[in-house]
């Protein structure tokens, strides 16, 4: 039979050894509540809805929503030409001024698609290619050395014809998009 001694002595070993157990299940749990917590957080992150980062990021988006109409607005073709035309431009100068005016615009811009739905900066994307695509074709049609106002004239007459210029509906589908992101 163990003496008093060594019956201490394993009740102590015992004792220290379920303190171990415990403490070490406690870490784990801890640890892995820790864990839940930060992959929570980066998810919440990764939505927008982190504490506090909502209120940083929403109006970021809001605004990249305005830069991004105002940038459409700019290259519809009737507020392109009075931007661009200037007294004796032919057809050309006025096609090149034009199309460099679009690109410049877009690279402005180009980094609110962080910001915006892909369906909004796709929108944004198509008018861009329309717009220069339009003007390109009626140029082509035109002797290069021809007044700038007959290609001014061609162009707005085409857009006075549809009943929605490829701007308008980039605008209403950015807005939509806007209005998505307003109601969250």
């Amino acid at each position: 039979m163990p003496s008093s001694q060594e019956l201490l002595f394993i009740v102590i070993i015992a004792g220290a050894v379920v303190l171990v157990i415990w403490t070490l299940k406690d870490t784990l749990k801890k640890g892995e509540k820790k864990e839940k917590e930060e992959r929570e957080k980066a998810l919440r992150a990764a939505s927008g809805k982190a504490e506090g980062h909502g209120d940083v990021v929403l109006p970021l988006q809001l605004q990249a929503y305005e830069r991004i109409v105002l940038f459409v607005e700019r290259i519809a073709p009737q507020n392109l030409i009075g931007r661009v035309n200037q007294p004796g431009f032919t057809v050309l100068d006025m096609q090149i001024g034009m199309v460099s005016n679009i690109k410049s615009e877009y690279d402005h811009n180009v980094s609110q698609q962080i910001y915006v739905t892909a369906q909004a900066w796709e929108a944004v994307k198509t008018v861009k290619e329309q717009t220069i695509s339009i003007i390109n074709q009626i140029a082509l049609k035109l002797p290069p050395d021809a007044p700038s106002i007959e290609l001014n004239k061609q162009i707005l007459e085409l857009f006075m014809l549809q009943p929605e210029s490829p701007s308008d509906i980039a605008i209403e589908i950015i807005n939509a998009e806007a209005r998505k992101l307003m109601q969250r």
